[in-house]
């Protein structure tokens, strides 16, 4: 119950357990039907005049509100980035591999972010690193798309892919 109900409102609009209108009663009368089915007043337009009450059990309200929350959440995907690290001297098998890993990533709808670290001389040789990202994104061409080109970050370079 809300304060102005408390504080003694002579009138609230009624609305019954069965969702009827009952139409504008005294407050002492409305919470006499509320305890006679064993139910909770509740105020559910205080700004209105009079304010509208409902006849309702609030706890169980409250429930069916929290497990709508949780089925909206549930059916949600969040979309997560996962990160596969490479090396420039990958031998071919190894990077099937790891596209093999991106691909499923994909398949379920995360984005993934191939990062290729370069080290001491092969700095030297950062034209292979960008044909090496090239060519995976050429193999997974079928299941993502390039969202962020190949672009060095320091000593890294990376490259952002997200499922079509």
């Amino acid at each position: 119950m809300n304060e102005r109900i408390k504080k003694g409102t002579p009138e609230v609009r009624l609305i019954d357990h069965e969702n009827n209108q009952v139409g504008v009663v005294k407050t002492e009368q409305a919470l006499d039907m509320a305890f006679e089915v064993g139910l909770d007043l509740v105020e559910v337009a205080s700004n209105s005049e009079p304010p509208v009450c409902r006849i309702m059990d609030h706890g169980k309200w409250l429930y069916e509100q929290k497990r709508k929350q949780k089925q909206s959440r549930k059916k949600q995907h969040v979309v997560s980035l996962k990160e596969i690290r490479l090396r420039p001297e990958i031998g071919d098998n190894d990077r099937d591999v790891k596209v093999n890993h991106a691909r499923k990533f994909l398949e379920k709808g995360d984005k993934v972010q191939f990062t290729l670290r370069f080290r001491g001389r092969e700095m030297a040789h950062t034209d292979q690193g960008k044909e090496l990202m090239e060519t995976i994104a050429e193999m997974i061409k079928d299941v993502a798309k390039v969202d962020r080109a190949p672009n060095m970050q320091g000593r890294r370079m990376i490259m952002i892919v997200s499922p079509t």
